[in-house]
């Protein structure tokens, strides 16, 4: 399947929304694609993610963040991946266990935080920011309890794609660090990343 210039800029425009929490509006666009595009699954998930993010933003971010990142290896096992994880959350109780076990080194009773600390041994023993954070993206809190740990922390994110995963992260530190404007910075650094990754889609 080949994108017009003009699908391409009408996705462009639907990631632009999802990424300002403008869901429907989102929806609104992936779902002129899907129309034109009935057999596309990506589009059809895009808009099941827009959905979802109406009732419970961080959930479909946390699945909107590890797409984007696992599409790039495999689009196929990607959509079938985070369709799983949907299932999973949706009650399917056994399925969230399978799941779990198979991303994440971390036992699946502890659902709470890691450390920051201990985050970054997961790093070095995974061989990756990358895979570390998706072993836990889905069952796991990083606990930051310093500001430069906090920084770093949002910086690799960013570096690595998780976009979503680092607005939530930001909005919720904001009220702790709003002084420094080593925030505003890697808001700014946010944004431009989010738009240079709309431009190349």
């Amino acid at each position: 399947m080949i994108l017009t210039s003009s699908d391409l800029k009408t996705l462009e425009v639907a990631h632009e929304h999802y990424a300002n929490s403008k869901y429907l509006k989102a929806m609104q666009y992936f779902g002129e694609l899907s129309k034109k595009y009935p057999n596309n699954e990506e589009f059809n998930l895009y808009i099941l993610l827009c959905d979802i993010a109406t009732e419970n933003e961080e959930k479909s971010n946390m699945f909107y963040d590890y797409f984007t990142v696992a599409k790039l290896d495999n689009i196929d096992n990607a959509i079938e991946y985070v369709k799983g994880m949907i299932k999973a959350y949706d009650g399917d109780i056994e399925e969230i266990t399978k799941l779990l076990n198979e991303i994440s080194s971390i036992a699946v009773d502890s659902l709470d935080a890691i450390d920051y600390k201990d985050f970054l041994e997961l790093v070095k023993s995974r061989g990756s920011f990358k895979e570390a954070f998706e072993d836990i993206m889905f069952s796991t809190k990083v606990a930051i309890t310093s500001k430069d740990d906090f920084f770093d922390f949002i910086t690799k994110l960013i570096d690595n794609d998780f976009k979503s995963s680092a607005y939530s992260y930001l909005d919720g530190f904001n009220q702790y660090f709003s002084y420094d404007t080593k925030i505003q910075e890697l808001y700014k650094k946010l944004e431009e990343k989010t738009n240079a990754n709309n431009n190349h889609q």
